[in-house]
């Protein structure tokens, strides 16, 4: 059995070994990682997956961002691993699903990452137009999920580095 609970602080060594495990070298390099220097995680979203042992299995984060010259608040997922031991179980989805449920629940209209279209569309993510990370991200990678009915609508820009309190919107 898998429990999901929010991460705490004392998991933060044990979640940066799980990313150091699952992604490449030089990972922090990504301009992702930019925009979450300084800034911590959206507490309560991101989440940890522990096994029946308390054995980490799987984690998420999401970073609070701003869009465009409206500085237009927007989670930015990521990253979401799954241990080897447990990857083809559907953890990485439950994940992902979970939170973005919580996001919603706590007031959150917009959700961004970088990644694979075709598996993030199964959760309803879809290229965003207009909107841009910093380079050199390949902006076919760039997708977004309105958590509210147009969610996305009207926003465009570059996507900043968070400057403000974690105020849903």
């Amino acid at each position: 059995m898998i429990e999901l609970k929010a991460e705490q602080p004392e998991d933060r060594w044990e979640v940066e070994a799980l990313y150091d495990l699952c992604f490449a070298p030089g990972r922090e390099a990504l301009s992702s990682y930019r925009l979450r220097e300084g800034v911590p995680p959206v507490s309560g979203l991101s989440q940890v997956a522990r096994d029946a042992d308390g054995i980490l299995a799987g984690a998420i984060r999401f970073w609070p961002v701003q869009i465009g010259t409206g500085q237009m608040p927007a989670l930015l997922l990521g990253p979401v691993a799954v241990h080897p031991t447990h990857q083809g179980e559907g953890l990485g989805g439950a994940l992902i699903r979970d939170s973005l449920a919580k996001a919603a629940e706590t007031g959150w209209s917009r959700v961004l990452l970088v990644g694979d279209a075709p598996y993030y569309a199964r959760f309803g993510f879809s290229a965003l137009v207009g909107v841009a990370m910093p380079p050199p991200t390949n902006p076919d990678r760039v997708l977004g999920l309105d958590l509210v009915p147009g969610g996305w609508a009207g926003i465009s820009g570059a996507v900043q580095r968070w400057r403000g309190v974690h105020t849903p919107s």
